[in-house]
């Protein structure tokens, strides 16, 4: 049994016990958990909702106190409770039978099987969707890894959850790598994959292009002082666009080589992380499938968009909304087709998202991408309909969702807005909520990560709080090389810790330390907060950091393997005898009684609170909800280890109750650094 399994126990008694008395249904029930454990372990409110629901059926004025006491009655007879106490004008608060509910919590949890996949709704996250033009950065590693953590959050809450990751390979980003490539290194696309092949480790082809990008910057401002594009580049690029939007000539064979590759380095990339996905949309696919055309089609018939045939927008279809009308910022996110027939990323995305939920009546085809070490298998769209036959092996059903959820940066709410009203506006029925914009503010990084990195500083930004990062100044951090270089700080810790360890173990400790360091520093902050990157804080093993958390559950790892099986076994068996052993039980009552017995009675109600974390992350979409609670049941039971002797504590029953309380405290921070995609290693 779990705190939540019996709050709804209570829950269902107070219903009953609401029909029953007073003739009232009561649809919401509130529980709250007092300040302060000597006044109880849950208190309901509930006396004074059901004094006004009496009044209004029967117009007669009802005492919350009097209401109290009646309800107290039904919940006195719970096993679970100890007594129950009416506190102020009508507050009911239960006190638990603390001796009972420690042997109930403590005993394996037994998970039901829930509904087959295919019966439950599917919630879609699409989240990392980084232009496959060159390496990811840390801005893109902070998108992944709220994406992620969601959609594990999504699934700790019992949600079916399909995961995408968008690949536009026909946008503007993709264009100027194959200029750089074909206008500036002069090569094609056999000279490309002999480069490609001749790469290193340490030097891939997504840092290469990463540095090609920056020469394909630094062309575009050359003789313009100005900095804006000249007709003559512009051209180019519309050339090049249009090429790869067509598909079926070199240019767009070779814009596909150079984008695949880089979505495989990618991939890598957030592997490192723990991070995958089940399905990659590919742009391209979205327009040769005609999923354009078709989307296009709906919006002209429930006049969505209109043609403009003058002003500024002449020769454009634009989306005609009222909000922002006349600001220059936002003007061009309505523009769906610009007047030179290229759709824009708007338009495309409404498309993708009609897909995504079920309502554009068009379908992708589909290919193996990629097969996990595990045998997870990751898909990628295709307009090959023989592709999925050769592939031979089942996939699941792509799209078709209830809810979206689309991770994207803060700076991109408007036209995120704009897609979707859109999508509402073709498809009315499906609500305003099924497409959801999961935003989140930029990651930069501290002066001091910067040094630490080799970034060249001037005094000035040195002064700065933080450094913004820029992909086609060439001013930023390779998320590669930021995981290298947080393990590399790992491993000195590791190193310094556990010198005994064998050099692969110390490596992978650090590895695991590294993705806990950098995970949780994303994860801590609320999503509307901007980052400063900071290598020294991230890698605390003090503090409010991932690896203070890790340390702890390795902690109590450690504590059961120096306990040994007996002595664990010993402690669980007293703690089954409850039942029948009255003396045992009060023995139990005894340690947990007190101030001492109440310090540990409030650990054990705090992993308790796990299950309610994720359902309030699950609702608000903000992980950082769950990162917080997870350093607070670290750092209680920190406090806890020093202040009470698990190891070497003489009395039986006393050592039963913290053994137990330290097994679920490690089921529980165990778990909870699962889904905030933290591993536990053997040692640190």
């Amino acid at each position: 049994m779990t705190l939540t399994d019996l709050q709804q126990k209570l829950k269902d008694r107070i219903r009953v016990a609401a029909s029953e008395i007073f003739g009232v249904e009561l649809d919401q029930l509130n529980v709250d958990q007092p300040p302060k454990p000597e006044l109880g372990d849950l208190a309901f409110p509930v006396s004074f909702e059901l004094a006004k629901l009496v009044k209004q059926k029967t117009g007669e004025k009802q005492n919350p106190r009097v209401i109290a006491e009646q309800l107290k009655a039904r919940l006195e007879d719970v096993d679970e409770v100890e007594r129950v106490e009416i506190a102020g004008a009508g507050y009911i608060n239960v006190f638990f039978d603390r001796a009972r509910l420690l042997s109930l919590i403590a005993r394996p949890e037994l998970t039901g099987r829930g509904p087959a996949e295919d019966e439950r709704p599917k919630k879609m996250v699409e989240h990392t969707s980084i232009n496959p033009n060159k390496a990811a950065h840390i801005g893109h590693v902070r998108n992944a890894v709220l994406g992620d953590t969601f959609v594990r959050i999504l699934q700790a809450a019992g949600d079916r959850v399909e995961v995408q990751n968008y690949i536009d390979n026909t946008g503007v980003q993709v264009a100027d790598v194959v200029i750089g490539f074909i206008h500036l290194q002069k090569m094609d696309l056999d000279q490309i994959k002999a480069l490609d092949a001749l790469l290193t480790k340490d030097y891939p082809f997504d840092y290469y292009c990463w540095d090609l990008y920056t020469k394909v910057g630094l062309f575009y401002r050359d003789g313009n002082p100005s900095g804006d594009i000249s007709p003559a580049q512009a051209k180019l690029r519309s050339d090049v666009l249009h090429a790869i939007e067509a598909g079926d000539n070199p240019v767009a064979e070779l814009a596909d080589y150079v984008a695949t590759r880089n979505v495989e380095c990618i991939l890598d990339t957030m592997e490192r992380l723990g991070i995958r996905y089940d399905l990659l949309a590919r742009e391209s696919d979205i327009l040769h499938l005609h999923f354009w055309e078709r989307a296009f089609e709906l919006m002209k018939q429930t006049g969505v968009i209109r043609y403009e045939t003058e002003g500024r927008h002449a020769g454009c279809w634009v989306m005609p909304f009222e909000s922002h009308t006349g600001t220059d910022e936002h003007e061009s996110d309505k523009i769906i087709v610009r007047s030179n027939g290229t759709v824009t990323y708007t338009g495309k995305d409404i498309a993708y998202q009609l897909w995504k939920l079920g309502r554009l009546g068009l379908d992708f085809h589909y290919n193996v991408f990629r097969t996990y070490r595990d045998g997870h298998v990751l898909w990628v769209t295709t307009t090959d309909a023989e592709a999925e036959t050769r592939a031979g092996v089942d996939r699941p059903h792509f799209g078709g969702g209830v809810t979206v959820y689309n991770v994207i940066d803060s700076r991109q709410s408007y036209p995120q807005d704009i897609v979707a009203r859109g999508v509402a506006a073709v498809v009315p029925e499906i609500g305003d909520d099924a497409s959801v914009h999961f935003s989140y503010e930029m990651v930069a990084l501290s002066p001091a990560a910067c040094e630490e990195l080799g970034i060249e500083l001037s005094d000035e930004d040195r002064a700065r709080p933080y450094i913004e990062m820029s992909g086609r100044k060439g001013l930023g951090v390779k998320a590669d090389d930021l995981i290298n270089q947080l393990e590399a700080g790992a491993l000195a810790e590791v190193e310094k810790r556990n010198p005994e360890l064998a050099d692969s173990d110390k490596k992978a400790t650090a590895h695991e330390v590294a993705v806990a360091a950098l995970r949780y520093f994303l994860l801590k902050f609320t999503r509307n907060t901007v980052i400063a990157f900071d290598f020294k804080e991230a890698l605390s093993f003090e503090g409010e950091t991932g690896p203070y958390c890790q340390y702890a559950a390795v902690r109590t790892n450690s504590i059961f393997r120096k306990l040994g099986r007996e002595t664990v076994h010993e402690a669980d068996s007293l703690l089954e005898s409850l039942a029948q052993d009255a003396e045992a039980q009060q023995r139990v009552a005894e340690v947990l009684a007190g101030e001492r017995g109440t310090e540990i009675w409030s650990l054990l109600m705090l992993t308790q609170q796990l299950d309610d974390v994720i359902v309030q992350c699950r609702k608000s979409a903000e992980p950082a909800n769950l990162a917080k609670y997870t350093f607070s049941l670290a750092r209680t039971f920190s406090r806890f280890y020093h202040d009470h002797r698990i190891l070497t504590e003489k009395d039986v029953v006393r050592r039963a109750v913290l053994i137990a309380v330290t097994k679920v405290v490690r089921a529980r921070l165990t778990a909870a650094l699962g889904i905030l995609g933290i591993n536990v290693p053997d040692q640190m």
